[in-house]
């Protein structure tokens, strides 16, 4: 939230810093006055109030600076002077009003530029800035005044200079420079003693740097959805702040800390749903605190803890259940106490309120009980104690709101959602067909298990906001194919989230935001195909990640680079394509040894099935002209657009359809200067729009349809297309809808009550419309004069007594019917969804009309389609002649005459070998019998694959078409030979021998004194000595008697007829050696060695004196090293490793100064000494596994041996 002025001083090398997306309010001055070399600075998405004048001094050399996305409402004159070589400047959606004359003329190279969505007043003060934007036509695009109100909405580069005028007073304040030492009047306000007055001024946010002295703001009757961290803790002598009537959800806990004078706080008409935890510390002054009129149900018991001088609480019209006890405990000088029109449950847990009322009878809103049935509708404290109580015999929620119930934190808390199961914080919702995750889950939710559905999308719903203690999320197995970005927002807490079984094709890091304490990543079998440098940004605590069983063929050099935390990662089972942008992988994952097995090459084909770690990086080979092809982020914007994180601009693009690849977390969509017809229908589906620009485009005619689904749209823009009908119910729904342009169509006349909905409407932009003034629009005049919602523009082209007239001004009396014929309009007939028309008549004289009437008087046909009677999209096509009809070309999915009847994508299915089709919304899938799989089950299972072979014990796997056949080995039986066959069946055991059933064979126990194979030989008499006993088993060896025979049976590692030989030797202890002397023709000899180890260092042989050859393990290759005298030494590794815990043969040839060394039956690797011709010392003992303390130390000493370990296994 804080950076102090030289935290950078040290860093005089800086080229890139990115502080974006966190909390700094302030910018200390000469900050990156050591940063010379600083080329790029990301600021965004701060809430950063003002820019100093020196805020940026000292950094000459950069040409990156991106300040969008905060709470500017200030810039000092200078403040970007020193940038010169300034090449982009990104100042979108801030608040700023003004900005110094010639502020950006210093930067010759600026070419990007971006000031959009900022509160810009166009008076004289600012008409500069319209010249220099027309000088450079190709930035600064969509900069648009805020104000005055007769430029409001249009483009600042438009404007003529003698338009941008100042006049009187008013304009005094606005002219003078705003000054970080004490705080100015915002442009948009009036400021007089002590007083800020923004009232009712279309604010979306609270202004920054207001005068430090001020006493009262007045910011209510705006569009205000939240109040940031630390807004108001600058201005200390604040009184009183009246934030009422405006679309206030989210308090930051710290909004008012420090505020010890403010005595009233108004939030009363707001959304605000919960009270942070704190909100109110240290406001001990405060006497009047209004929160009536808002969803809050949620009350802490400490939240009013500071309030001892409070005398007026209004929690009236609210969402409260319960309080918990002594919540007004603190309240010692409560006089007034409002808390009716709340759903109270009035069980025990309320008891508390009931004798607190009686005891201070303070209440005097009347609030009563809603719940249980016997105490519905009475007054709280006129109840007796008794009453309250809490039984299981009672149903304690109130209808409508079944799915909260009590909590100890906030009294409110959701249950289970609908068909799944809660247990210990776990809520299980699989194999349920879910298609989305549940709107409402326990807040105290651990472990949230939505695997094996059909979810297809994760939205960015802010779900995971509200759920602080969730530690899991699995949601494996659906069909998962999109993330939007910020749809795990909030999730800090989550430590892991599965995502196995989907069909993911990219992952990019917007994907995963919010995810900070992620510690697991299962990406397994989904359809990536290549990770980029910005897939894991931000996962900085992920330790485990699979990407196994994928399509991934190339990740980018530092893809994991941000991973600080990976300890484990999988990359298996994917076609890795082992090319020059690879190379820097294989050095990678043998420096970090963290990856999970031996990921392996599919191309080219000289290395197919190579561990990638294992080949060499001049291996890594690219053809020629294929260095340009590399992995980056899919982006999430349609081609004929450009994007900015939820801003969507595909202006001007000759698009008669909404492209497709539009995010589904939109909220300002540009769609002017193209060739739509009609709105289009998919625009529903983006239900965060805010801002929807349809303007200069050739729609004639809305629907009722046309905006459904958009209750967050603030700004709707049709100006400059061909409307003339517009039907009563073409805004419904629209209750956020603040600005409303249709300026320059040929609209004659709208209908009552058209604008019942739009209740939050401020500004209607009707002006170049031939207004038909009679009596029929007399309450259009009523309405705009209520609030001045249009700004003066409009005027009356008939009557002919009337035209010229302003709507504004002209009294409403004037405008009167005089029995002349009147405009008509026509809308589709609800209900029929046959493509009916009727006309809707204002006023009588339209009574005789015939159908499709257009014009003033009514005397022109109209097209068939003029009112869009096709639905869902589809594309109107007028038919001539008489009857002037209609037909419809319905998108895929939809029929009928209107394209209203959803089709039915399985009446010519594709599906094969008995495939069953499976409808959505405009396509189909084929669920597949067991034996066939594939998009259309044209596909025969591979029954035998390493995941389906059901055959065990080694036994062979046939794939057929009735499935998998296992022909087992011998010893096993049944279908997947797992049952051992009893060999004693047909035994032949003799002299009632027990018989023991083995693997394919069985063996006699012998009755006392019988002996041989089968117990055939009869007891020997006494004094005669048996076969074992004149056997000379040696090492150890048991004997054992077979017939008239004694076998021995050797310990591992001895041969021969009596186990007299060494064959291998078993290395436990770490000192242990074998040592071979008197070496005859050394160093000429073949040495073969069988080697079983899981270890990936130790010695495997040493001879050496004052030369050496040594054979050692060394990362689990085998590495030879030979010095006849002739330094310095060379040596060779093997491509394999050996140390998998199986045994390997490795053979080694040494000729002289030749040394070949194959491992299992390979291609030798040669070394060949240069130099003198010395030979090895053929006295010095041959060491096996190890060798002698003192030889090793001088062994490691003389020739750098890598290790000196003994060999274990």
């Amino acid at each position: 939230s804080m950076v102090e002025r030289g935290a950078f001083d040290d860093m005089k090398e800086l080229e890139r810093l990115r502080l974006n997306r966190n909390q700094l309010h302030t910018l200390p001055e000469l900050l990156f006055q050591n940063n010379q070399v600083l080329s790029r600075l990301d600021l965004s998405e701060n809430f950063i109030q003002a820019i100093p004048r020196k805020a940026f001094r000292g950094a000459t050399d950069l040409r990156n600076l991106q300040l969008d996305k905060n709470h500017i409402s200030c810039i000092e004159d200078g403040a970007f002077r020193a940038l010169r070589g300034l090449e982009v400047l990104t100042l979108n959606n801030n608040n700023i009003t003004s900005i110094p004359v010639s502020s950006f003329n210093h930067m010759p190279k600026l070419r990007t530029f971006r000031l959009h969505s900022n509160h810009l007043f166009c008076d004289c003060h600012l008409a500069w800035l319209s010249q220099w934007l027309r000088q450079r036509p190709t930035i600064g695009l969509f900069t648009q005044c805020a104000a005055p109100a007769q430029l409001r909405g249009l483009n600042v580069a438009e404007i003529q200079k003698n338009e941008f005028s100042c006049s009187g007073q008013t304009d005094s304040a606005r002219a003078q420079l705003c000054s970080l030492s004490s705080g100015s009047c915002p442009a948009m306000c009036t400021c007089s003693n002590g007083i800020v007055d923004c009232r009712g001024k279309g604010l979306t946010a609270i202004p920054a740097n207001l005068p430090e002295t001020m006493t009262e703001i007045r910011l209510e009757l705006n569009g205000i959805k939240s109040i940031p961290p630390g807004t108001f803790s600058p201005y200390k002598k604040l009184r009183r702040i009246d934030l009422s009537n405006n679309q206030i959800s989210e308090i930051a806990p710290d909004a008012f800390q420090g505020l010890r004078s403010l005595n009233s706080l108004v939030l009363y008409g707001n959304k605000i749903t919960e009270l942070p935890k704190g909100v109110f510390g240290g406001l001990f002054a405060l006497q009047l605190l209004l929160l009536n009129a808002n969803k809050i149900n949620c009350v802490r018991a400490d939240a009013f803890q500071d309030l001892q001088n409070l005398s007026l609480l209004s929690l009236y019209d609210n969402k409260i259940q319960s309080l918990a006890k002594g919540t007004f405990a603190s309240l010692r000088a409560i006089q007034t106490l409002h808390l009716a029109q709340n759903p109270f449950i009035c069980d025990c847990n309320l008891k508390w309120l009931a004798d607190f009322l009686r005891a201070n009878p303070v209440e005097t809103s009347g609030a009563r009980c809603a719940s249980p049935r016997r105490l519905a509708n009475k007054r709280i404290g006129q109840i007796k104690s008794k009453k309250f109580r809490c039984s299981a015999k009672e149903q304690y929620f109130i209808p409508g709101t079944e799915d909260y119930q009590l909590n100890s934190e906030c009294n409110s808390d959701v249950i289970c959602p609908s068909k799944c199961r809660c247990e210990s914080n776990v809520v299980e919702c699989s194999n349920l067909k879910l298609t989305k995750i549940p709107e409402r889950i326990p807040q105290s939710t651990a472990e949230l298990r939505l695997h094996n559905n059909e979810i297809s999308v994760l939205e960015a719903t802010g779900i995971f906001k509200k759920l602080p203690h969730l530690k899991k999320i699995n949601l494996s197995n659906n069909k998962v194919s999109e993330i939007e970005d910020g749809a795990f927002e909030g999730a800090s807490s989550v430590s892991e989230l599965h995502l196995t079984v989907n069909q993911l094709e990219s992952v990019r890091s917007g994907m995963f935001r919010g995810l900070d304490g992620l510690r697991t990543l299962m990406l397994r079998n989904n359809r990536i195909s290549c990770i980029h440098n910005d897939s894991f940004t931000g996962l900085r605590n992920v330790r485990l990640l699979s990407l196994y069983d994928n399509q991934i063929s190339i990740i980018a050099p530092g893809a994991f680079d941000t991973l600080q935390s990976l300890s484990t990662l999988n990359l298996l089972a994917n076609p890795f394509n082992c090319n020059c942008q690879l190379a820097w992988l294989g050095d990678w994952l043998r420096k970090r040894k963290i990856v999970t097995g031996n990921p392996r090459c599919q191309n080219p084909d000289f290395l197919r099935q190579i561990p990638l770690q294992d080949v060499a990086f001049p291996d890594f080979r690219c053809e020629e002209g294929q260095e340009e092809t590399s992995c980056i982020p899919r982006p999430q914007c349609p081609q004929e657009c450009t994007c900015l994180d939820t801003v969507v601009r595909c202006s001007n693009k000759h698009l008669k359809a909404l492209p497709k690849g539009i995010p589904k977390n939109v909220t300002e969509l540009y769609l002017d200067g193209n060739q739509f017809t009609q709105v289009p229908g998919q625009l529903s589906t983006f239900k965060y729009l805010q801002l929807v620009d349809l303007s200069n485009n050739k729609i004639s005619s809305l629907s009722n349809s046309s905006f459904t689904n958009m209750s967050q749209l603030t700004t709707l823009i049709l100006s400059y297309n061909s409307l003339q009908c517009i039907p009563p119910l073409a805004f419904e729904g629209l209750r956020s809808l603040r600005l409303l342009s249709l300026h320059g169509n040929d609209i004659s006349s709208l209908p009552e009550g058209i604008f019942a909905d739009v209740t939050s409407l401020s500004h209607l932009a009707i002006g170049a419309n031939p207004l038909y003034c009679s009596c029929n629009l007399r309450w259009l005049s009523s309405w705009v004069k209520t609030g001045y919602k249009e700004p003066g523009i409009a005027r009356c082209t008939g009557p002919p007594d009337m035209e010229g007239k302003l709507l504004l001004t002209t009294p409403a009396k004037k405008f009167e019917c005089q029995g002349e014929r009147c405009p008509c309009c026509l809308a589709l007939l609800s209900g029929t969804g046959q493509g009916e028309w009727d006309t809707v008549l204002w006023h009588p004289p339209c009574s005789h009309l015939s159908l499709f009437p257009q014009g003033r008087d009514c005397e022109v046909a109209l097209s068939g389609c003029s009112s869009n009677p096709c639905a869902n999209g589809g594309t109107c096509q007028p038919q001539e002649g008489e009857g002037a009809g209609f037909r419809c070309l319905c998108p895929v999915g939809f029929e009928g005459l209107s394209c209203l009847t959803a089709s039915d994508p399985c009446k010519e299915h594709s599906c094969e070998n008995g495939g069953s089709c499976v409808p959505s919304a405009t396509n189909y899938t084929c669920l597949c019998p067991t034996r066939y799989t594939g998009d259309f089950c044209e596909q025969l299972l591979d029954f035998c694959s390493a995941e389906l072979n059901p055959c065990q014990h080694g036994s062979t796997c046939i794939s057929t078409s009735h499935g998998p056949r296992c022909e087992c080995v011998a010893g096993y039986v049944g279908s997947n030979c797992s049952e051992d066959f009893d060999d004693c069946q047909d035994h032949r055991c003799q002299n009632n021998a027990r018989c023991l059933d083995e693997v394919n064979g069985y063996s006699c126990l012998c009755t006392e004194g019988y002996s041989g194979q089968l117990c055939e030989m009869p007891p020997r008499a006494a004094g005669q000595p048996g076969v074992c006993e004149q056997a000379e088993c040696q090492n150890g060896a048991p004997c054992v008697e077979r017939g008239a025979r004694a076998l021995c049976q050797c310990l591992p590692g001895f041969g021969g007829p009596k186990c007299e030989k060494l064959l291998s030797v078993n290395f436990v202890d770490r000192d242990t050696y074998l040592q071979f002397t008197d070496l005859q023709d050394w160093p000429r000899a073949n040495i073969t060695l069988q080697v079983s180890t899981a270890e990936g260092n130790g010695i495997l042989l040493y001879n050496g004196d004052s030369d050496h050859m040594a054979v050692e393990l060394y990362q689990g290759h085998v590495r030879v090293s030979y010095d006849p005298g002739t330094h310095p030494s060379s040596a060779i590794y093997s491509a394999e490793t050996i140390n998998d815990g199986q045994f390997h043969t490795v053979e080694l040839v040494t000729f002289d100064q030749m040394v070949n060394l194959s491992i299992d039956g390979g291609s030798p690797m040669t070394m060949d000494n240069s130099g003198k011709h010395y030979t090895l010392n053929s006295e010095a003992p041959l060491y096996v596994g190890g060798m002698p303390v003192d030889v090793n130390s001088a062994a490691f000493r003389l020739w750098q041996l890598l290790n000196g370990t003994s060999f274990h296994g």
